[in-house]
């Protein structure tokens, strides 16, 4: 009897083991044919640097309408917001920490300047509705990723998604980009080149100062605190001065960005663009900024671009990227400024008008030749080898404006 059931005993532990081996059979089956998983590409991050009025809304759009890009128009005007009796120098840092947790995909750093109670939505950011990322899928579910967004529909069918869904859409995306008016030097950004975890590239974006201060006097409502805190001042002075000192503040900063993006460790990460090429050949240039981004210029991309840089008319609106006539639009001042106006420009922007390429009028006849080329080959642009292309890349962009 014994012998029975130390057999059974043993009958069953045999069956037992069967099924076990079966199991981890199958199961190592499972594991051979699974791929191996991939560890996740490096994200790259992008930062669009221009004053205002400079066109890099319409920059900052061509990165918002990649469908690899997640983009945030401006975020550091939380700061300024927030802070408006401060000035450019002193809220600097604050500027860059912000500007380095955003490309770290960590939103929290908001909580210190908006004013809206929590729960929030994402709404309380500025401009949320040009990025295309705040407007697609994990986002919103109105659209799709690779659709070209129009910001008005956005605006319409996704400002009600929580705060949260930025952050989580933000960790979906292989680059990261933001446009910024509020930097006045690259030394800033010195900790972000130097932080192993961020693969930074910065687009430089100039434009004509003629051009530049004919668009502010058409914006000057929108842009009346920044332009306070830019220039250092609370107001109280003549106003047309203090336009022309923020104008020499100005042009002396692109021409301190240049001299610094040109030199060390930061020539490899810097690329120069200036509107006037981009308006001329958008085609071109926007591959340029593509491929010292690492990212592919699509079909549809293509078109897009093409529409939006051939359409009519100038924009009423300070931050508009509606279809416009590029070319049109960058030769505008030579019709709406008072010579008296532009002699002046002229004189305290001087060092960069002619260090970037811009041609100086020297008489009203000439302003009005619309004959007269003004921008001319940029001066003393020789960078170290390598300069301008994409890190890890070889050689220099076709069509790179700095060429």
């Amino acid at each position: 009897m014994a012998k029975l059931k130390k057999l059974g005993v043993l009958v069953i532990l045999a069956i037992q083991l069967a099924v076990l081996l079966c199991f981890y059979s199958q199961l190592g089956g499972i594991w051979r044919s699974s791929p191996p998983q991939e560890a996740p590409a490096p994200r790259v991050h992008v930062l669009v640097l221009s004053s205002w009025r400079s066109g890099s809304s319409f920059v900052g759009q061509l990165f918002s309408q990649h469908p690899d890009v997640f983009y945030l128009m401006e975020p550091a005007w939380h700061v300024w917001a927030a802070l408006p009796l401060g000035s450019a120098t002193a809220l600097q840092m604050a500027v860059r920490d912000l500007v380095h947790a955003v490309f770290r995909c960590d939103m929290s750093v908001f909580d210190a300047y908006l004013a809206e109670p929590e729960p929030r939505n994402k709404s309380a950011l500025f401009q949320w509705e040009v990025s295309r990322a705040l407007c697609s899928p994990p986002a919103c579910s109105f659209f799709q990723r690779s659709d070209i967004i129009p910001g008005a529909a956005c605006k319409t069918l996704c400002g009600k998604q929580p705060f949260g869904q930025v952050e989580e859409a933000c960790r979906t995306y292989s680059h990261v980009a933001l446009k910024e008016v509020r930097f006045f030097s690259l030394r800033a950004l010195d900790p972000l080149l130097a932080d192993p975890a961020l693969d930074l590239r910065i687009i430089h974006l100039v434009r004509d100062p003629r051009a530049v201060f004919r668009s502010r006097q058409n914006a000057a409502g929108a842009l009346a605190r920044d332009s306070r805190i830019a220039a250092g001042s609370q107001g109280g002075g003549p106003r047309e001065r203090e336009a022309y000192a923020l104008m020499a503040k100005i042009c002396r900063s692109h021409v301190q960005m240049l001299a610094e993006g040109r030199r060390g460790a930061r020539a490899r990460r810097y690329l120069l663009v200036r509107y006037e090429d981009l308006a001329r050949a958008p085609l071109a240039q926007a591959a340029t900024l593509y491929r010292f981004a690492g990212l592919r210029f699509t079909p549809r991309l293509r078109s897009w671009v093409h529409n939006i840089t051939h359409g009519q008319g100038l924009s009423a609106q300070a931050f508009n990227t509606d279809p416009r006539d590029a070319a049109h639009v960058s030769q505008a001042w030579r019709g709406a400024l008072p010579y008296a106006a532009i002699v002046q420009l002229q004189e305290v922007c001087k060092e960069a008008m002619e260090l970037l390429g811009y041609r100086l009028v020297r008489s009203e006849e000439e302003q009005k030749n619309m004959t007269l080329d003004l921008l001319g080959a940029q001066k003393s642009l020789a960078t170290e080898e390598g300069a301008g292309a994409a890190p890890g890349s070889e050689g220099d962009h076709e069509g790179n404006p700095e060429a």
